[in-house]
């Protein structure tokens, strides 16, 4: 379809970190074609899912609302959550019944903690997944701070322990215990975990290591053990699923439900369709791209580029990114910084301590900055694109020719 004489009508499901990258960048890209950008999300204000643990411990953010952010960019807002899509008719389905057609479709749906997989996590232990749901967490989490009550924290991941600490040093009063199959910050350095440990340890985070939890009660959680830990809040941190409707539409999707990807981040089976972040299975000559912050914003910063360069007639390149860093936040006056090799594996490199708290603020805070950037500026996005690690892309370094 030539772009200069059809209007090219492509839309973006998800206004996360990477979709709403995507929309602005797009835009952007194609201000000078014959587009329209349509960006559907089920909420109009736009959650910075990377900061909701600070929303849990009781802080305020900044209340974004996603049609200011996108004001004056061009992109139409829908405030819908998509419930179905063909991609033989190339239309999405809303679940206000109306419908969408498409001639190049981003998804960027993203994920949401799974609490499936224990008997009780699904009705008796709180996620990270909602604002509204964080702001309630906090205020349960300030009733019973005022009665010394207990918190457990499910998952020693990057999360988990960003949770446990912020939890920790709001209030100090009470009992907070991180429960962890392996132990919290096994992904990093020695140097930089031992300094996490610390940390840990002076706020009195419990820690509950090499374990799993086998049921959520309403004040307790049952260990694999058979330990029963007292807690008054529970909050799920592990775990992650991805929403049916890729699979549920016949686009092929691995056994985890995410896109799978070809080198342009285009959709195996339906290359009009472009998928990423959490939702996307994205593969590097180092292995399988695992859902962060720093490789979705590059993502979608890559398939706006690439999408644009399509719609032009012009060579594509393959999307190559590297791991570049593990930052982890201790609270609001601590931090550890674990720099990587291209595979996300640590290498001699970290940062502590009000270092560490000034970089964390940098490269972690909100996005909105960058999205109104965008909209006016061409900006690079991507931190790493993992050197030597990433050349080798099936097999080859080659261009691709995209039409």
């Amino acid at each position: 379809m030539n772009a200069n004489t059809t209007t090219q009508r492509i839309v973006v499901l998800g206004a996360g970190y990477t979709g709403m990258m995507a929309a602005v960048r797009l835009a952007r890209r194609t201000r000078k074609m014959d587009v329209r950008i349509t960006l559907v999300n089920p909420s109009e204000r736009f959650t910075e899912r990377l900061r909701m643990h600070q929303i849990a411990a009781g802080q305020q953010l900044a209340d974004y609302r996603i049609p200011a952010i996108l004001a004056g960019s061009g992109v139409v807002f829908r405030r819908a959550a998509a419930v179905a899509i063909d991609p033989e008719a190339r239309v999405v389905t809303l679940d206000d019944a109306t419908e969408l057609v498409y001639d190049h479709l981003v998804y960027a749906l993203g994920s949401v903690t799974d609490t499936s997989n224990v008997p009780g996590a699904d009705q008796h232990a709180w996620t990270l997944d909602d604002p509204r749901l964080a702001h309630r967490f906090a205020r349960r989490l300030a009733e019973i701070a005022t009665a010394a009550g207990t918190v457990t924290v499910v998952g020693g991941g990057l999360t988990g322990i960003e949770a446990a600490a912020e939890v920790a040093e709001a209030h100090p009063g009470l009992t907070v215990t991180l429960v962890s199959a392996e132990q919290p910050g096994h992904m990093m350095g020695d140097r930089a975990r031992a300094h996490l440990v610390r940390v840990l340890d002076r706020l009195g985070v419990v820690r509950k290591v090499g374990v799993k939890v086998a049921k959520v009660l309403p004040d307790a959680v049952r260990l694999d053990t058979g330990e029963l830990v007292a807690s008054d809040l529970t909050l799920w941190t592990t775990g992650v699923r991805v929403a049916p409707l890729a699979a549920q539409a016949g686009i092929v999707v691995d056994e985890h439900g995410l896109i799978v990807t070809d080198p342009a981040l285009r959709s195996v089976s339906h290359p009009e369709i472009r998928a990423i972040g959490d939702a996307a299975a994205i593969r590097m000559a180092w292995g399988q791209v695992h859902g962060t912050c720093q490789t979705g914003m590059a993502g979608a910063a890559y398939a706006a580029d690439a999408l644009a360069k399509q719609l032009r007639g012009k060579t594509v390149q393959p999307f190559r990114i590297g791991y570049f860093h593990q930052p982890v936040s201790l609270g609001r006056r601590d931090a550890v910084i674990q720099f990587t090799h291209a595979d996300d594996t640590p290498n001699r490199w970290y940062l502590k301590g009000k270092a560490a708290c000034a970089y964390k603020a940098m490269v972690s805070g909100s996005p909105v900055p960058t999205y109104k950037l965008s909209k006016h500026l061409t900006m690079r996005a991507q931190l790493s694109n993992g050197g030597r690690a990433t050349r080798d892309i099936a097999g080859r370094d080659d261009r691709l020719r995209v039409r």
